[in-house]
């Protein structure tokens, strides 16, 4: 699954508004952000990097004013983490991922909307009040890691238009209660990302749900497997609820300095 997810990670960096491939790694920036989470780079599955490539990447980080960084999965790469710390990059984090399968997918048990008694309604958003108030939802769930904005709209879209999926359960009072979205599909997977859930709407269910709607929705465009990565583990257990299963291991890692 490895090799699976790192094909993934260098066309999903490939879709990013501006790329720059340097020897063997791929970097995908977003003008409109700092953000270092929309703004890495990876490296080839079995790529084996000079001195002087690392120096290249660096380089196209340093010349966008943006901190040098990286997300893959070593075991797919395996000389790449050694070469990139002999250049001073460091641990920025280690993250388990998990992966469901059609054959591990389990949809939740229906439960109470947010206010009101019967099913829990998973939504695809159709208007810009939608696309704002995810937006706004996941800034609060996050609890303020980034701001609502202008361009965090704009992204959410373009997930939804370029065949990806974002999905929402809808408040009370016609906002988001908590969300997700998920990347295109490509080399039989998808990435899952970006759930959350207003602190006053927990424990409700919502995460699992828009966890399992998406899934859903990828199966049924021909992903074999969709993957993500968990915060705890109070989340990691709701993710194995719906059927996802460890399946390896990401590294983050950012130059020192």
């Amino acid at each position: 699954m490895d090799n699976t997810v790192q094909s993934f990670a260098v066309i999903n960096l490939r879709r990013r508004p501006e790329v720059a491939e340097v020897g063997g790694f791929v970097a995908g920036f977003d003008p409109s952000t700092t953000s270092p989470y929309l703004n890495y780079a990876t490296p080839l599955p079995d790529a084996r990097p000079t001195a002087q490539d690392i120096d290249a990447l660096i380089e196209a980080f340093r010349e966008r004013g943006l901190t040098p960084r990286l997300e893959f999965a070593p075991a797919a790469a395996p000389t790449v983490e050694q070469a990139l710390r002999a250049r001073g990059f460091g641990t920025e984090a280690v993250n388990e991922y998990l992966v469901c399968t059609p054959d591990t997918l389990t949809m939740p048990s229906p439960t109470g909307t947010p206010g009101a008694p019967g099913p829990l309604l998973v939504e695809t958003p159709s208007t810009d009040e939608d696309y704002v108030s995810i937006d706004a939802a996941l800034s609060e769930a996050f609890a303020g890691a980034f701001a609502s904005s202008p361009e965090g709209v704009a992204r959410l879209r373009r997930i939804q238009d370029g065949g990806g999926a974002v999905r929402f359960v809808r408040a009370p009072d016609g906002g988001c209660a908590g969300a997700a979205s998920c990347s295109a599909p490509a080399v039989g997977t998808a990435e899952l990302a970006g759930v959350g859930t207003r602190p006053a709407f927990r424990g409700r269910g919502i995460a699992a749900s828009v966890t399992a709607a998406l899934t859903e929705t990828m199966f049924a465009r021909g992903a074999r497997s969709v993957w993500l990565e968990y915060s705890g583990e109070g989340s990691r257990r709701t993710y194995e609820r719906v059927g996802y299963r460890p399946g390896g291991t990401r590294l983050y890692l950012t130059l020192a300095g």
